[in-house]
């Protein structure tokens, strides 16, 4: 049996519908995965592939869509099937046709009534991956402590090994230690998040509703995929005022978005390397400059 009958049967067995593949077609998978549309009969479905031992990352995807899907508040791919066979792992996902006319405000809303889901913990009960990079999460009732370790932390250590420099290391460890500073009168609340919400990760349906993919979900700060939005690409003034009427942003936000865009800057630079690395040290350099 060949890959593709492995995800037909697989698809069937899952749906209670039998599926077979009419045609398949490439489409954009990002710079991590392959992916498909697979054409039926009577529906499609979007497929992502990679090499076998890529399949918990599969796995934690899929369930991290199924976390946002239980809001009930924004579009979400819903995930069907996943597996390996042959020399690829996949995750099959109802296919979302794509195009429809942007619609900002209602964007902001549905995100702000997504993070006013609130958890009773921060992190997640899984670990995951941020791109390709592992993402460490286990539950902690301290938001200042868990970001300290499993985001700013784990990300240097990376950093180091992947030789970024001891003075970086160094001033991001001090960073480390003063983070709690960046926080005071602020208290946040553990929304569940995206978690990696560029605007290669959101759009919109044929008929105009918000959909995010492609997740690194956690329950955190509000604030961190607001920041994230910023950082590569911005929906627009629209979304601002819209999510800002739904769920009040601290005036504390501009200071620590750039605080948590630092994670990804350092985990764009431990996948692609290059002028990453200097720009993290920008970063942190003006973060300790505002404790001065």
């Amino acid at each position: 049996m060949n890959f593709w009958r492995h995800v037909e049967q697989a698809i069937t067995e899952q749906t209670g519908e039998a599926f077979t593949i009419r045609d398949h077609h490439g489409v954009g998978g990002g710079c991590i995965n392959e992916a498909w549309v697979l054409e039926g009969d009577r529906r499609d479905y979007f497929i992502k592939t990679n090499r076998p031992e890529m399949l918990e990352m599969f796995e934690a995807e899929a369930e991290g869509l199924r976390a946002l899907a239980d809001t009930g508040a924004i579009t979400v791919p819903r995930p069907v099937c996943w597996g390996a066979a042959e020399d690829r792992a996949w995750l099959v996902m109802d296919n979302i046709r794509m195009g429809g006319r942007a619609n900002g405000g209602l964007f902001g809303e549905q995100l702000a009534r997504m993070h006013l889901c609130f958890a009773d913990r921060f992190g997640w009960r899984r670990d995951n991956t941020i791109g390709s990079t592992p993402q460490p999460n286990g539950w902690s009732e301290d938001w200042v402590d868990f970001w300290r370790r499993r985001r700013l932390g784990f990300q240097l250590e990376l950093a180091a090994r992947n030789g970024i420099g001891a003075r970086l290391v160094e001033r991001g460890e001090l960073l480390k230690d003063k983070f709690g500073d960046f926080f005071a009168g602020y208290a946040p609340r553990p929304s569940p998040l995206h978690g990696d919400l560029w605007s290669g990760n959101w759009s919109f349906d044929s008929g105009g509703s918000p959909v995010i993919f492609d997740p690194a979900f956690y329950y955190g700060d509000h604030e961190a995929d607001l920041a994230m939005m910023e950082l590569f690409g911005n929906p627009g003034s629209d979304f601002q005022a819209a999510y800002r009427s739904v769920f009040p942003v601290d005036a504390g936000y501009p200071l620590r978005r750039e605080l948590y865009n630092l994670y990804h800057i350092l985990n764009h630079y431990n996948l692609f390397g290059g002028g990453y690395g200097s720009q993290a040290g920008r970063m942190i350099d003006k973060l300790l400059a505002e404790l001065i």
